[in-house]
């Protein structure tokens, strides 16, 4: 799978997460797994501990989405967008292999495939604010 296809599959498995107790997640994920035929082991692993690496970190995430949210609170931001925007905050923070304008930028383009009319100017900005600010964890 292209690092794309990863990241997306990756915010796929973490839009599920509001749907399902963190306990439910492991078996969330296999049987998610099971339909993607182009995804071999190493490609589930990869997925998976993402995953898991951003649930882990999901309250300090959304403290600082927060932050700068003007006139927002997680609490009413569509969960696609939340989905979205969480992993990307993951990775500008937390994976050095991924520069902070491509999680802004790869971001952008997963919103524009899922997320609503506005979702991609809203998490484009949301993501700016939290780079410029040098906002991470």
């Amino acid at each position: 799978m292209t690092r794309r296809e990863l990241r997306e599959n990756t915010f796929i498995m973490l839009f599920h997460k509001e749907f399902h107790d963190v306990d439910e997640m492991r078996e969330q994920f296999q049987l998610y797994a099971e339909k993607i035929e182009s995804m071999n082991e190493k490609d589930q692993k990869y997925v998976c501990d993402r995953m898991f690496n951003v649930i882990d970190k999901i309250d300090e995430i959304d403290k600082d989405i927060d932050d700068v949210a003007e006139g927002w609170t997680v609490s009413r931001m569509s969960k696609i967008d939340l989905s979205i925007m969480r992993l990307a905050y993951y990775e500008m923070c937390f994976d050095e292999t991924v520069p902070v304008q491509v999680a802004i930028n790869e971001a952008v383009e997963i919103a524009k495939i899922y997320g609503g009319d506005n979702s991609p100017s809203f998490i484009n900005g949301i993501l700016g604010k939290l780079a410029k600010n040098g906002k991470c964890i």
